[in-house]
Order: C-alpha cells, then sequence, then structure tokens
C-alpha cells in the first residue's frame, strides 16, 4: 500500500452517540488531531491536536439536552446574535437538531485529503412562527491535514413570497486556555468596539494587545481577517482567520458573573475565552435566491513568543 493510500485510510468520518445518546460525528487526520460535532446546534464541541490535547472548552457542567445549548465549544448563533432583537438570546440554531447533508452544494474550498461532515438546518413549523422565513443553511466542517479547523456556512432564502430577511450571526468560540490572566489578543489594537457592558457604547480600543483582568464582553468591527490568541502559559498561539465576517466578539463572564451562569463552573472562566468571528454591527440581508456565506478557521501552533510580541501573518506558516 503506498503511503498515499495509508493516509487517505486514517483520515474518516465516524458516526456515534455522545452524551445522552445524542447523535454527533467525529473526524480524524492523518497525525492525530480530531474534532466532534454534534448535530444538536450542528456544534463542533471538541477540537485536539496530534498529542490529544483539547483547545476548546466546554463547561463541566454544559447540558446536552434539549431545548438548551451546549455551553461550549463553537455554538452558532442565527439568525440573531445576543438579545438585541425579538428572538432568543443568540436565536435558535444553536438548540436546534440539524440533519446531514447527503446531497451538499459544491463548496469554494478544496476538501481532498481532509475529513468533513456536511450539516443543513431548515426552519421547522414551530420555527416559522417565531421567524416566519424560509431558509437553508448549510454547515461544512472540516478537518485538515495540519489539524486546522474550518466552519464554513451557506445561508440561502428560500422564501416564495418575495420578501427579504436580515439576520446576525457569530460562530460563538470557546478556546480553552490554561490562565487567562496570562492571555492576550493580537490584532485587535486601536479598532472601534461596541461595549455590551456599557449598553453597547462605541469606544476605540487603546494601547498594545488586549489582556484581562475583568469581565469583558466587546464586540470589534471593522476587523482584519486574522486575529492571533496567545496563551503564554501553554506557548500556544490560536490563529483564527475569517471571511465575511466583518466583527469580533472577545467574552469571559468573570467571577462574578461565572456564579450566576447554572451551567458554568465557578472558577471555569480562568480556562477559557471566547472570540468569535461575527457580523453583527451591520446586519446581513438577502433577497429570495441570494445565499451569503461565512467561514472561520483556527490553528493551533507553538508560539513565537519574544517579550509578547507575535506576528499573525508568520504564525500561518507555523505548521
Amino acid at each position: 500500500m503506498s503511503s498515499g493510500a495509508r493516509e487517505r485510510e486514517k483520515v474518516f468520518v465516524e458516526h456515534c452517540k455522545g452524551a445522552n445518546g445524542l447523535d454527533k460525528v467525529v473526524l480524524r487526520e492523518v497525525r492525530g488531531s480530531s474534532a466532534e460535532v454534534y448535530l444538536y446546534g450542528g456544534q463542533v464541541t471538541s477540537w485536539k491536536n496530534e498529542y490529544g490535547e483539547e483547545l476548546l472548552f466546554v463547561s463541566s457542567k454544559a447540558t446536552f439536552k434539549s431545548p438548551k445549548a451546549i455551553r461550549g465549544g463553537i455554538p452558532i448563533c442565527f439568525p440573531q446574535f445576543g438579545s438585541h432583537g425579538s428572538l432568543e438570546q443568540h436565536g435558535f440554531a444553536r438548540n436546534r437538531f440539524w440533519s446531514i447533508d447527503h446531497d451538499p452544494l459544491p463548496f469554494p474550498t478544496n476538501s481532498g485529503n481532509k475529513a468533513f461532515i456536511d450539516l443543513i438546518l431548515k426552519p421547522s413549523e414551530e420555527d416559522s412562527k417565531i421567524w416566519s422565513h424560509r431558509y437553508e443553511f448549510r454547515l461544512r466542517v472540516t478537518l485538515g491535514p495540519g489539524g486546522d479547523l474550518m466552519l464554513t456556512s451557506r445561508i440561502r432564502n428560500t422564501n416564495t413570497d418575495g420578501k427579504s430577511f436580515t439576520f446576525t450571526f457569530a460562530y460563538n468560540t470557546y478556546l480553552f486556555v490554561t490562565d487567562i490572566s496570562e492571555v492576550r489578543v493580537e490584532g485587535l489594537e486601536t479598532l472601534d468596539y461596541l461595549d455590551n457592558l456599557k449598553g453597547r457604547e462605541r469606544f476605540t480600543e487603546q494601547g498594545d494587545a488586549i489582556t484581562f483582568e475583568s469581565e469583558v464582553d466587546k464586540i470589534y468591527l471593522s476587523t482584519p481577517t486574522k486575529i492571533a490568541i496567545l496563551d503564554h502559559e501553554r506557548k500556544r498561539t490560536f490563529v483564527l482567520r475569517k471571511d465575511g465576517l466583518p466583527d469580533a466578539v472577545v467574552w469571559n463572564p468573570w467571577d462574578k458573573k461565572a456564579k450566576a451562569i447554572s451551567d458554568f463552573g465557578d472558577d471555569e472562566y480562568k480556562h477559557m475565552l471566547c472570540v468569535e468571528a461575527a457580523c453583527v454591527e451591520k446586519p446581513i440581508t438577502l433577497k429570495p435566491g441570494e445565499e451569503w456565506r461565512g467561514r472561520q478557521e483556527l490553528s493551533a501552533v507553538p508560539s513565537s513568543y519574544c517579550s509578547g510580541q507575535l506576528d499573525p501573518r508568520k504564525a500561518h506558516y507555523a505548521f
């Protein structure tokens, strides 16, 4: 057997049962990295590197049971981000049962020699009562040969009444970090942001990279396509690349709010940080037949740590 054939053999997709008997899909690639995706929420709940180290945070108190969303991993916020709108917090896509898409549309990214799964969400009769639009939401979750994790969303307006619809969106990504006080985010310096702790008042970020010593809930605007999150304690850097998602949300509840969240451990805020590719400030509008695409790619690489500085452009090549 050729080495190429052996590699293809090791790239596989497994359908199995997860917590509380929920259906999930496990992706594995040749070097040993893996990801798992629950059909409930269409949600990635695990992403491990080739050494088996978990890179995403899921709370020990997470409820893997409808109708509550799973606390951690990468919940999908659609068709509403946050509580600014008529729908439930972060919309309903994260607590609906998705289906495996057995007849997916062609995706622009090459998935050859990669493990991937295609999911689809369509509105139920109950959903149509609370959001009266028809749509197809197609999601491809891909695990690349280097262990990078890519989520590509395609949302199409399938209304037959000629009506457009508008939505906001986010990949609500919970990263696992060793110690939040030793984490810094680079790429958002000097940008404008909306502070959710101050009624979405607009401010401009000052100074160097972002560090953490209290609760944070900010929506950064017109952000670059690449953001770096440095876990100094672990000497690991997460690189988030995105397309079609101009905003970036940064969230950590800190101690007081953590204690008030029922499905979140009191001290778990120390080991997580949400950095989310999003489209919040300027909602997306689709006419019937139109399609929107949004992509987020995550890589985890050894930090090129030197006086706390890292060039995110170089991290792309650190595999």
